[in-house]
């Protein structure tokens, strides 16, 4: 399996390129950064690493060359690279900012990132896919409560954004050998999203590595026909059961 997981530097990314490479899987992971992103590929097994901005058109289609190149073709595409609350109001948790009080170059900027960049991704990744005979792709999302939490704006639009527009790639590629599917941790986690004023000391964040088994899996023979699903990483065990069950 050759996976290309986006923002794969830090955090959930890294944390999911890290378990595919340990599972054999070939993975290139991206970030804005093309050092960092090669640093970070460093420690994993057979990773490479490759500068990707993924609001910029020019970026991502150097970066998917580059990977199509060096990986022999991409058999799953993670859309993960997305910046947080943290960009427009460094403490949210604590002092939320009304919608009215986000500036307008935060809020773009998140947008850009967060929603525009998936489409981006998945808008030059799919074609691929499609004259290869198949492929998965797999976008990272978040609870439907941060969607609507006060003070979210623009994280939560840009994350329900993502929900729909994932939706729809799954509607238009039914029955084309490329699925699609949303992965989400299932409840706040330790990354760099984290508010400034914010430790993870008595609180119940998750573990990034929560995302490993899910990830694994549906990067698997086993989960060759799943599409549009929305697997919450927490409730996996339980997801997959229930699967099996009906089976």
């Amino acid at each position: 399996m050759k996976v290309l997981v986006t923002g794969g530097t830090s955090g959930l990314g890294l944390a999911m390129a890290s378990a595919l490479a340990a599972s054999g899987a070939s993975v290139a992971l991206t970030g804005r950064s093309g050092e960092r992103a090669e640093s970070a590929a460093a420690g994993l097994p057979g990773a490479i690493g490759i500068e990707m901005d993924v609001r910029d058109e020019s970026s991502v289609t150097r970066a998917a060359d580059e990977a199509w190149s060096r990986l022999g073709g991409v058999d799953m595409l993670v859309n993960n690279a997305g910046i947080g609350m943290r960009t427009v109001n460094p403490r949210f948790m604590t002092q939320p900012q009304g919608f009215w009080e986000v500036a307008p170059e935060g809020f773009r900027a998140v947008i850009e990132t967060n929603l525009t960049g998936y489409f981006l991704v998945a808008r030059e990744i799919t074609p691929r896919m499609l004259a290869s005979g198949g492929g998965r792709i797999v976008n990272i999302s978040m609870n439907h409560s941060t969607m609507r939490r006060a003070g979210f704006v623009p994280y939560g639009p840009s994350r329900a954004g993502g929900e729909a527009l994932s939706l729809i790639m799954a509607a238009d590629l039914r029955g084309t050998g490329v699925t699609v599917n949303l992965l989400l941790p299932g409840g706040a986690t330790v990354t760099g999203m984290l508010p400034q004023d914010v430790t993870p000391e008595g609180h119940r964040f998750l573990s990034p590595e929560v995302m490993g088994p899910p990830i694994v899996w549906l990067a698997s023979d086993d989960a060759a026909d799943v599409h549009d699903e929305r697997i919450v990483a927490t409730e996996f065990g339980q997801w997959l059961r229930d699967r099996e069950s009906r089976q």
